[in-house]
């Protein structure tokens, strides 16, 4: 019926917010024969805000997650507007944006609303607004419109959810003031095709709502409003929450202080600025918020988990940026002794002392390697894990966490640049340095949005031996030693493609104590 070519494309090469612009009826949709306006947009306007009116040919536009985040869950978002108009960006695109940002795949609906008669349609309503009674009189056919536009868009993304790999059982449906009525409209007159599996009205009207009839399917809902909504939404919202939770429903309500009518994605500086975190934190309670492809870490600790982990390691980079105090008091034990070499790195360099220490202390190699870190972490940290320990050699390991992000974009010169700072400091101290390649890799399971980054190792490992060679240092080569043919490791050698197991450990010592003598 639809070409969806170019909708697979996009989600297929995994663009962020990918958008495709979907009609939802063949030819004119029944109901708008007559309709001779065309569809127009106002920027200048007493919202400030853009708004779309004059819709006559309803649409869809799909704006679907990055695959790796991709939870199979979708909502269709219908942005409000008293059915004369429609705020497409602070209750529409935006709203999509973040919803992608949590794997959700979110569909913007363009429904029909009244007909405006100026380029101003913003100033033509305000005077409605005075009489609800009359706005609702005249309203009453652009609600039947819209909430046949609002099911057939349920439909459609139902029919179509396997090609944009959505689970069909998994399609939910928001929207805000009038996009709320019309949200309640389409879930009480919903059938199997095309009733939503969840709702969100947000600041609902609920005098316009057609039907009443709440489903007997499990069909959870969240309702959200400010208590000062100057359009009186606030007991509506109860009233809508009540009854759904009277009816046995999973239901939850978020009533704040203040934020006023519309408040949607705008930014106040108050509590309500946040609303959609709770939602987010409502949707995962559903379970709709479980990723297709989990990381390794996400299958092991949870994806939960694995966030807020994520939050506490930004809170330990903003407060030590170059984890001063890891081994302040290791470094304190050694009496200020002379060592023989520091090994300095990253997780690589931690996880292989702690899986052969007595690879460490046999040869009086110390490790300072810290997980995560990258090339400017270990700069800052350089003379206190390195020069105050006096070692004859230093071997750098360092790279992984640079080409993958962990402190900021990757910066191929960058990273060299922190490298030959080390070097300079470690040669004014008279510490002889070793430079070891970067391990090869292909995907990094914490930073999977970043995909295949083996051509970046390897420009940057040539790069590092070149380094070495100018300034007449010794290379060690593990990427060739254990790399792949994908120019990644293998299972054996690293179970999750980047840090080494026995066995892959068991090859860089032979190389390092070759490299030493």
């Amino acid at each position: 019926m639809r070409s969806f070519l170019c909708l697979l494309l996009l989600f297929g090469s995994q663009f962020v917010n990918a958008q495709e612009v979907i009609k939802l009826y063949d030819g004119v949709p029944p109901g708008s024969e007559n309709a001779t306006w065309s569809e127009a947009t106002s920027t200048k306007n007493m919202l400030n805000t853009e708004v779309v009116y004059n819709v006559k040919e309803p649409t869809i536009t799909a704006y679907l997650p990055e695959k790796h985040l991709n939870t199979g869950t979708a909502i269709i978002v219908a942005p409000g507007g008293a059915f004369h108009t429609l705020s497409i960006n602070n209750e529409g695109v935006d709203v999509a944006k973040w919803l992608n940002s949590k794997g959700i795949a979110a569909f913007v609906l363009k429904y029909r609303v009244a007909p405006s008669f100026t380029d101003d349609p913003v100033k033509e309503l305000m005077p409605k607004m005075a009489d609800f009674d009359a706005l609702d009189q005249e309203n009453e056919p652009y609600v039947k419109l819209a909430t046949a536009d609002g099911l057939k868009a349920v439909e459609y993304v139902r029919k179509h959810a396997e090609e944009m790999e959505i689970n069909p059982g998994k399609i939910g449906f928001m929207g805000f003031s009038a996009g709320g009525t019309l949200t309640m409209s389409v879930v009480y007159n919903g059938t199997e095709k095309d009733r939503p599996n969840f709702v969100a009205p947000i600041y609902a009207y609920e005098p316009a709502v057609i039907g009443s009839k709440i489903p007997v399917e499990k069909t959870p809902i969240f309702v959200c409003v400010a208590g000062d909504d100057q359009l009186g939404m606030m007991p509506m919202s109860i009233s809508i929450y009540k009854e759904w939770f009277e009816a046995g429903q999973p239901a939850e309500l978020h009533i704040y202080q203040k934020g006023g009518h519309g408040f949607g994605m705008r930014e106040q500086k108050l509590p309500v600025d946040t609303w959609y975190e709770r939602f987010g934190d409502w949707l995962r309670d559903q379970g709709l918020r479980d990723k297709i492809r989990p990381s390794k870490y996400e299958k092991q600790f949870g994806e939960a988990e694995v966030e807020k982990g994520e939050r506490m390691a930004a809170e330990r980079l903003r407060r030590n940026f170059g984890g001063m105090d890891r081994y302040k008091e290791a470094n304190a034990k050694l009496n200020g002794e002379a060592q023989k070499v520091v090994f300095l790195g990253n997780s690589i360099t931690e996880g292989w002392y702690r899986q052969d220490e007595d690879f460490f202390k046999r040869n009086q190699f110390v490790g300072r390697g810290i997980s995560g870190q990258t090339s400017s972490q270990l700069l800052v940290r350089f003379r206190q894990d390195v020069v105050d320990l006096h070692p004859e050699k230093v071997i750098i390991h360092i790279g992984t966490n640079d080409v993958a992000e962990n402190t900021g974009p990757y910066d191929e010169d960058f990273t060299i640049g922190n490298i030959e700072s080390m070097i300079d400091i470690a040669e004014q101290n008279g510490i002889q340095v070793l430079i070891a390649s970067v391990l090869p890799a292909t995907k990094f399971e914490w930073r999977l949005a970043l995909g295949d980054r083996s051509a970046e190792i390897v420009k940057l490992n040539e790069r590092l031996k070149s380094l070495a060679k100018e300034k007449g240092l010794k290379y060690i080569d593990y990427h060739s030693a254990m790399k792949n043919e994908s120019n990644g490791l293998s299972p054996e050698l690293a179970a999750d493609g980047v840090h080494p197991t026995a066995e892959g450990f068991e090859i860089m010592e032979k190389l390092v104590l070759e490299a030493l003598k």
